[in-house]
């Protein structure tokens, strides 16, 4: 028989005392010692240092030091410094909307000493001495210091014992702390750092560039293996770098995104660079890249965590598609350039009419029909042959392989040859030299061995071509006969009445039908022949979060891959030196050409250092 509850008495509604207050908010501004080396930073920064020291004992459960050479804070506002809610940072309500600064609430250092013993020594310029302030007792007393800051909190959590027992080991609490300030070094390059750990320097980074920054904290092969970002779209600006495919990584643990300067993870930036690494990462491999967006501190609220960790954009679309297209835009460049020292000044520059020597005299007829591949099939007619980089002489009797009717290509379709073509010897992807195993092109350039796997890069030229096809086309839609209704959630039927415009520009009808099911009328026309209810919830949860034009995308590049992967020249096709070439410059100007469809590299290459060490020459 169960028991009845009695009714708990009532209590009376009564003001928490401040010291209680504080330690209430401290539960969520301070989680473990690297939440306090992050605001004490924070505040360094937001005085304008130049090199900033944390000194730590025991991961920082004993001693947490942060010392800075900043403005300092004059005598008679130190006390006020350790109030709740003093802050030199703003001042009002419009303030509060386009903050500018790391810090602003004034609450880190209130929440911090409630639960620590504070110390806090600092000095300004005018200051014929330095002043410390002992948290506890409020003593005020000079001391001696440079002009600057030192901040010093000791035994973490004494005052809340039961926090202190879901601390980690101190080695586990010292890597937080080291990673929080690598954060704070990422998007500071010009502000040097010092980690101290019982007397032992950790790490330290001295003021540099950005790249050397990103080199210095997260290794030389961050800069070597990644490309520049560098893109502007409106009030947004998008700088850093992203990470090739070859770099990727099973965990996303070398994933960074700031906005003005602040170490964020928001969801609208991790999932708009994921989507510009759809088209060229292999399986559930995680990109590497440092972003920075630089935007109006007026478009971004940054008062929405107590650990300022996360932002909300007053336009996320804007950001989303921002991000995805510097990324985008940063990966397309073929990487055959860089690899082979080549002095063009852009990786598209023209060098797609180059001529052949007297030795690789073109044939009358380049030989392009694959057997059994039917040309006038949609796809034969939208997959171009490697022939268009040079327009071929007029074909001969004596041509083994004459180009079937409608596959050559005319002269509107060949490329004009430059006025200054490249060398034979500075082609990026050199010279083809063999095949191997019907499988794989050897090619010679200045560096040494180029092995390519000639159905991916061609799998990728041919796909490309199409999705350019595509993309000077609008996306066509096709009504349906009879509409695909399906029960929606309250969310998607807001979403659908909401953005009725947008999902007509991506080619998709969505109506009511009742108050809880939606009916689609039409889609895409490429996508006519899959789940209509699928790709419509699809786009409709992208939609209520992102830039939904991305499951559109997906779902014709799917398409297009399939197309592509059947149109490309398959394994054990016997290809002619000229036709190894052809395929060899079509990848020098063919952009993500550096990835096949699916992610896997097209290329590799061998220098002869590499060579020669595998032969143990000069040993």
């Amino acid at each position: 028989m169960n028991a009845v509850l009695s009714p708990a008495p009532r209590r009376p509604i009564r003001e928490l005392p401040d010291e209680l207050v504080s330690q209430i908010a401290a539960g969520e501004v301070v989680e473990r010692p690297a939440s306090v080396v992050r605001e004490l930073v924070d505040n360094a920064l937001d005085a304008g240092a130049t090199q900033v020291t944390v000194r730590l004992l025991a991961g920082g459960v004993r001693l947490i030091s942060v010392e800075d050479d900043g403005v300092g804070i004059p005598h008679d506002e130190l006390g006020v410094a350790l109030k709740r809610h003093a802050t030199s940072k703003i001042a009002s309500l419009s303030d509060l909307e386009s903050v500018g600064t790391m810090g602003f609430r004034g609450e880190a250092l209130a929440a911090i000493s409630s639960i620590a013993e504070l110390n806090l020594l600092s000095r300004t310029a005018g200051q014929a001495s330095a002043f410390m302030l002992d948290g506890r007792t409020g003593e005020l007393r000079p001391a001696a210091r440079a002009t600057g800051t030192t901040v010093e909190v000791k035994e973490l959590f004494f005052a809340t014992p039961a926090r202190r027992k879901f601390l980690k080991t101190d080695a586990t609490e010292l890597a937080h702390c080291i990673e929080a300030v690598r954060r704070h070094a990422l998007a500071r390059p010009d502000v040097g750092f010092a980690i101290w750990h019982e007397g032992k320097l950790v790490d330290q980074w001295r003021a540099a560039t950005r790249e050397q920054r990103l080199a210095d904290v997260l290794g030389p092969e961050m800069v070597d293996e990644s490309v520049a970002v560098d893109y502007h779209a409106g009030p947004i600006r998008v700088t850093g770098r992203a990470g090739i495919p070859d770099a990727s990584r099973s965990r996303s643990d070398h994933q960074f995104s700031y906005v003005n300067g602040r170490y964020v993870r928001d969801k609208v930036l991790t999932h708009a660079a994921r989507s510009a690494y759809e088209d060229v990462l292999h399986g559930n491999r995680q990109p590497v890249y440092a972003l920075y967006v630089e935007i109006d501190p007026a478009r971004v609220d940054v008062n929405v965590h107590p650990t300022k960790i996360e932002v909300r954009f007053r336009d996320s679309r804007e950001v989303h598609q921002a991000v995805r297209h510097a990324v985008e835009n940063a990966l397309a460049a073929p990487r055959a350039q860089q690899a082979a020292g080549s002095p063009l000044a852009s990786p598209f520059a023209t060098q797609a009419a180059v001529p052949l020597t007297a030795q690789e005299s073109r044939p009358s007829g380049m030989g392009w029909a694959q057997p059994g591949m039917n040309f006038d099939s949609p796809v034969g007619n939208r997959v171009s042959d490697l022939s268009l980089l040079w327009q071929p002489s007029a074909p001969s009797t004596a041509s083994a392989a004459p180009w079937p009717a409608g596959a050559a290509p005319s002269p509107s379709t060949a490329s004009p040859a430059p006025a200054n073509p490249l060398p034979p010897g500075d082609w990026p992807l050199g010279r083809a030299i063999a095949q191997l195993q019907g499988i794989y092109i050897l090619a010679e350039n200045t560096q040494g061995l180029v092995i390519v796997d000639m159905h991916a890069a061609h799998e990728r030229i041919v796909y490309e071509r199409l999705k350019r096809q595509m993309d000077t086309d609008r996306i066509a839609s096709q009504p349906l006969l009879i509409p695909a209704t399906f029960a929606a959630t309250p969310q998607e039927v807001a979403t659908a009445e909401a953005s009725a415009e947008p999902l007509l520009a991506l080619g998709i009808e969505i109506t009511p039908f009742s108050p809880k099911t939606l009916a689609v009328r039409a889609v895409p026309t490429s996508l006519a022949d899959g789940d209509a209810v699928e790709l419509a919830r699809s786009v409709l949860a992208e939609l209520s979060q992102h830039d939904a034009s991305t499951v559109i995308q997906r779902a014709q590049n799917e398409l297009l891959g399939t197309m592509a992967c059947h149109g490309a020249v398959r394994a054990n096709r016997k290809l002619t030196i000229e036709e190894m070439n052809a395929l060899l410059r079509q990848m020098e100007e063919t952009e993500r050409s550096d990835q096949c469809n699916h992610g896997r590299p097209t290329w590799r290459q061998l220098t002869v250092r590499e060579l020669d060490a595998l032969f143990m020459r000069g040993r």
